[in-house]
Parts: C-alpha cells; structure tokens; sequence
C-alpha cells in the first residue's frame, strides 16, 4: 500500500497524459488548423489576452507534467499565438512547471531508487556520478533524448531540486527559442501557401530555426568526436 500510494501522483500524470493525447485536444493545436482558423484564434486572444495566455502556459504544464509525446505542437502552437518573444517566454514558464510536477512526482514514486535502474537511467548514471552539474546541463541544453524521458531519468538519480530547476529554465528556454521561432515561422509561410508540405519546410522563416534544432542535436557527436581525437592525440604516461 505504500508503493502504491507514492506511486499515485505519477500514476495520476501518467492517465492524464493518455486522457490529452487521446481526446484530440493537440489535433486542433495543428499548423494546418490554426491557420484555418486564425482569424478566430486572434479576436480570441485579443478579447482575453490574458486568460489565452494562461491557458495556453496551463496546457502546456499538464502536456508537460504527464511526459506524452507530441508537446512540441503546443510549442509550436506558442510561437504561432504570441510570437517568437513571448511564445518563448510563455513556453519557458510551461515546460519548467510542468517538467518540475514530473520530476517531483517522479522523485515520490522511486524513493531512493534501486539497484538496478531502467537501462535508460543505467547510461546517465556513469557521466552524472562524475560530473552532476555540467551533465544535468548538457541534458537540458542538447535533445539526446526526449525531454520527459530525462526528467524522470534525473528524478530517478536525485538531482538535486536547485540544478533540476536551473538546468531546466536555462536548458529548456535555449531549445525553445527554435522551437518557438518554427511555430512563428510555419505560421508566416502557411498564411501564404495554406498547405504543409516539404518545400514549406525550405523556407527561411522555418529553415533557419530547424538548422539551430539539427546543430544541437548533432552537438554531442560532435563533442565526442573532439574529445575522442584529443585523447588519441595526448601522449601516454611514461611506464614506471
């Protein structure tokens, strides 16, 4: 009973995320069909600009908090509503709460942990053991892996609650910048095809900020590539 009770928040998080990813919710947050019906989501906003806004930070948040795929339509979605500036700002506020709920959650559920954690965690174990802050912060700045999946991976090692934050705002708020800027972008190139397509993806409005995404992810082989050729490059120890 106990497991289980400390098992319930995330439990909890993980039946919410089915309920938003099941209920079409996200379908409706789609490049195609916020351009539809833009003329509509702007009077929206312009009525209640600060209830939109709110809601849209509160999607965001639960999106977040229960870890499902397909979060970053809403980013997207942010860039389209507000703007580069404030869609970021706004994202910002929504994946730091909502990932600081799962991790929280996560943290409740796993207890200290066990001797045998998932294999996921088992490869982040050795780097963040070793270098706790430099790690956490390169997880959140580079997508190796999917952003939920290292919330609950950091829960499950203890990071400490000040780096989770931290590492998180800054990390998160990097990657949304992009992120944000193709939502602005696809909306500024839909309004003039009206079709989402691969030459849609060509233009500069939506190529540039993909090129900043495919830089960062392609930042750690690059990384590991330098370091492999420094240590090839170091002379060995004399042997004693």
């Amino acid at each position: 009973m106990s497991r289980l009770r400390a098992a319930l928040p995330l439990i909890l998080l993980v039946l919410a995320g089915f309920f938003l990813f099941g209920s079409g919710m996200l379908d409706r947050l789609h490049p195609e069909q916020l351009v539809a019906h833009q003329d509509q989501l702007r009077s929206q906003i312009a009525a209640a600009p600060w209830l939109s806004r709110i809601v849209y930070i509160g999607l965001l948040t639960l999106a977040m908090s229960t870890g499902i795929p397909g979060t970053i339509i809403v980013i997207f979605a942010g860039g389209f509503a507000f703007g580069v500036f404030e869609g970021t700002l706004y994202s910002s506020v929504g994946v730091t709460l909502g990932s600081l709920i799962l991790f929280l959650a996560s943290r409740y559920a796993f207890g200290a942990g066990s001797k045998h954690p998932p294999a996921i965690v088992e490869k982040l174990q050795h780097g963040f053991a070793h270098h706790p802050v430099s790690y956490t912060m390169f997880l959140r700045f580079v997508p190796v892996v999917p952003f939920g999946l290292v919330t609950v991976s950091l829960a499950w090692l203890r990071c400490p609650l000040w780096l989770f934050i931290g590492a998180t705002f800054l990390g998160g708020t990097v990657m949304l910048v992009f992120e944000t800027s193709v939502g602005a972008g696809l909306g500024t190139a839909l309004s003039h095809s009206a079709k989402l397509g691969p030459a849609l993806l060509l233009r500069h409005e939506v190529l540039w900020p993909l090129g900043g995404i495919a830089m960062l992810a392609l930042l750690p082989l690059l990384i590991e590539r330098f370091t492999r050729s420094r240590r090839q490059r170091s002379p060995l120890p004399p042997a004693k």
